[in-house]
């Protein structure tokens, strides 16, 4: 995709960002600004050129600049100058100590707005210490509350990484950038996984606070409430089911030709639950999971075949919409969300790391390192 191409496409053309090297959640969150159509420009290490990179390196150009190098520090400070936000993910001080801080880039920059991806944020205790996506959700109480009534169970890297990091980063970066283009003053916007993975809980924070919250794996929503767990099919597969509301449990008895049963008769009598899993684990484990999606698929009873990744791109449902798309020869999750008035861009693939360095610093009007 040319730069043309890029300006004329999705809901943030014409902002510019810079994001200086990291893994996960920063690249990520420029992703994300990148599928809605800011040019991402990513500076990467000298040392990496023509490495391919990740999936999350789509709708990005790669620049290749030594920032240990007072050349590749002035470089990069004149994109700065350029921009209209900044994402890195370095511990506190990293940045500072290259010249590239908030102080050093604002000083060039008024307007840009500075975005800080740590796990524990820029301050405190913890601030210097190591972690990992684990350790940020466990201080925030979602490993505690994701698992079985044995023990915890770790959810991937979703809800630090991604979910409180990257996407309360792009959240953040967004009305910031908003701010600054009504004030003309940019600012810092300082991103800790620990305390975004901690706000995502804000509902079992509430239910706990008004005790309808009990030990791991006995609640609703964790796997506790038969109604709303996976089950095992006769195949090995699994399905989902979500019958949560009266009138969704109801359907999904008359399904199952258990209604009137008495084990099923007072939906949210928890003392009954453990024998209402029973029940529904040996009637699921009797048909295939193609066989239970020719019955319940489509219908009110809230389920949903358990798909893996090849499955998934292959669904009719995500066939219809264009979920997936191919790139690279690979499928990958179509950008989210969709825009009526702005069309998101095509996903450009991942180009060896620098490809992009002489076209990009013409395109922002950056001289290149000698």
């Amino acid at each position: 995709m040319d730069s043309s191409t890029r300006a004329a496409a999705g809901p943030l053309a014409g902002v510019r960002i810079v994001l200086v090297g990291g893994i996960g959640p920063g690249p990520f969150a420029a992703q994300q600004l990148g599928d809605m159509g800011a040019d991402v420009l990513k500076i990467d290490r000298l040392q990496d050129a023509g490495r391919r990179p990740g999936l999350m390196a789509r709708n990005q150009r790669s620049v290749v600049l030594d920032l240990k190098s007072a050349d590749g520090i002035a470089t990069a400070l004149a994109l700065c100058e350029r921009a209209d936000a900044l994402i890195e993910g370095f511990r506190p001080g990293v940045m500072e100590r290259l010249g590239l801080g908030p102080e050093a880039v604002l000083a060039r920059n008024p307007r840009l707005v500075y975005g800080r991806m740590t796990g524990w944020g820029q301050t405190g205790p913890l601030a210097q210490a190591a972690g990992h996506d684990l350790n940020y959700i466990a201080l925030g109480g979602a490993l505690q509350a994701i698992g079985t009534p044995e023990e915890p169970v770790v959810p991937l890297n979703l809800a630090g990484d991604f979910g409180g990091g990257a996407m309360f980063l792009v959240a953040g970066l967004l009305a910031a950038l908003l701010q600054a283009r009504s004030s003309g003053h940019g600012q810092v916007v300082d991103c800790a996984m620990s305390e975004g993975s901690a706000a995502l809980l804000s509902m079992f924070y509430a239910m706990h606070a008004g005790g309808r919250w009990g030990a791991r794996g006995s609640n609703l929503l964790d796997g506790g409430a038969p109604f709303y767990r996976p089950y095992r099919c006769a195949d090995g597969r699994w399905v989902s089911i979500g019958s949560l509301e009266p009138a969704f449990y109801a359907l999904l008895l008359r399904k199952l030709d258990l209604e009137g049963d008495p084990d099923f008769a007072d939906q949210n009598d928890r003392a009954r639950w453990p024998r209402m899993r029973e029940r529904l684990t040996a009637c699921f484990a009797g048909r295939s999971r193609a066989d239970w999606c020719a019955l319940l698929e489509g219908s009110d009873v809230c389920f949903a075949p358990v798909l893996d990744f090849d499955e998934a791109p292959q669904h009719p449902h995500a066939q219809a919409r264009g979920s997936f798309v191919e790139v690279g020869g690979a499928w990958q999750p179509a950008p989210a969300p969709r825009f009526t008035g702005t069309p998101n861009p095509v996903p450009r693939a991942a180009v060896a790391i620098g490809a992009d360095t002489a076209a990009a610093l013409a395109d922002w009007g950056v001289a290149p390192t000698p």
